[in-house]
């Protein structure tokens, strides 16, 4: 148990997790119900599927700031191909490709021009964003057609469209990241991009690859924060970037690149949007959100390195007091032999 504790984050962060819900429901009885886990489950979607999309970044040792504005940018285009009489399939596959393809310029400018990703993605955070602004003319986007908004309808199970969307997105990557060569490739890319490089790695390629794929996440949560909303306002997508770089920091994700799971990502997700429900359930006013999750946010990291340090203390203890136990017997081993 104490090993896992020490080399499995998401093993300390589930666990915290059904902690944070057990203690919510002992303060609010009614947030402990199927309904309110199933609430929460479709609030995290939009932030799940831009968390996974900027995990692919992270792990290649950049970052990516610009994945809120692109959402707002995909919604907008989701939203005005719609409203112009294009099919729900037609208007979401070129949402997609708007995504993948502001992916691929954040993409270019790093791995092609070597322009540092915060700077790179901190100018198109601007540039999608005015770009989404022009296209709308500053105005919201309403009078969805029914067809986007039936994806956010339960199929069964408290179950949407958008929820399989979201999964599937989810397992695609576990597999690809942990079960596939290419997806080796990104975690050293990340851990060390010369060395990834002598071993015959595409590491431009590949970080390329990651921006694309971010793209393409951010514009899959802009069909999800469609769908569910039924409207498109002009601020969508707004600080989501900044969330989706904390959950994947609590999801264990490091910022030095090389280390990751989507799993991690997905507890880290649920986590925050739980908190983020609970808050309405204390009947704690809107405006304390930020302060109290960022508090919490804060509070986790802080105890999770404590107990980490307090436990790696102790397991090393156990190694040097086993150690020593064994250099006992071998000298009683050699001293017997000896009298002999």
């Amino acid at each position: 148990m104490l090993n896992l504790i020490a080399q499995n984050r998401v093993a300390t962060l589930f666990l915290i997790t059904i902690l944070t819900f057990v203690s919510i429901g002992l303060a609010a009885p009614d947030f402990l119900t199927t309904s309110t886990v199933t609430a929460v489950m479709g609030n995290s979607l939009t932030l799940l599927l831009v968390s996974l999309g900027t995990m692919l970044v992270i792990i290649t040792r950049n970052i990516d700031v610009s994945s809120g504005s692109l959402l707002g940018l995909s919604a907008a285009v989701l939203g005005l191909t719609l409203n112009a009489g294009f099919a729900l399939p037609t208007a979401m596959a070129i949402c997609i490709g708007v995504g993948a393809l502001a992916g691929a310029v954040n993409g270019v400018l790093v791995a092609g021009f070597r322009v540092p990703s915060i700077v790179a993605t901190l100018g198109t955070l601007g540039l999608f964003r005015g770009l989404m602004l022009t296209l709308t003319g500053g105005r919201w986007i309403e009078s969805l057609p029914q067809s986007v908004k039936s994806l956010a309808g339960n199929i069964g199970g408290g179950i949407s469209v958008l929820t399989l969307i979201a999964l599937s997105v989810f397992a695609l990557l576990w597999l690809f990241l942990r079960h596939t060569r290419p997806g080796g490739y990104f975690f050293a890319v990340g851990d060390n991009r010369e060395a990834a490089r002598h071993l015959g790695i595409p590491v431009r390629s590949i970080e390329f690859l990651a921006f694309v794929g971010a793209g393409i996440c951010a514009s899959l949560a802009g069909i999800v924060f469609a769908a569910q909303i039924g409207f498109i306002p002009n601020q969508a997508g707004n600080g989501i970037e900044l969330k989706a770089i904390a959950a994947n920091v609590l999801g264990g994700v490091s910022l030095l690149g090389g280390v990751g799971s989507s799993v991690g990502v997905l507890v880290s997700v649920i986590f925050l949007t739980a908190i983020d429900s609970a808050l309405v359930f204390l009947r704690i006013p809107a405006f304390w959100n930020d302060f109290i999750g960022g508090a919490i946010l804060l509070l986790v990291l802080i105890l999770d390195g404590r107990v980490r340090m307090a436990v790696n203390k102790r397991i090393r203890a156990k190694r040097y007091a086993s150690s020593q136990q064994m250099v006992a017997r071998a000298d009683i081993t050699m001293a017997s032999e000896s009298n002999q």
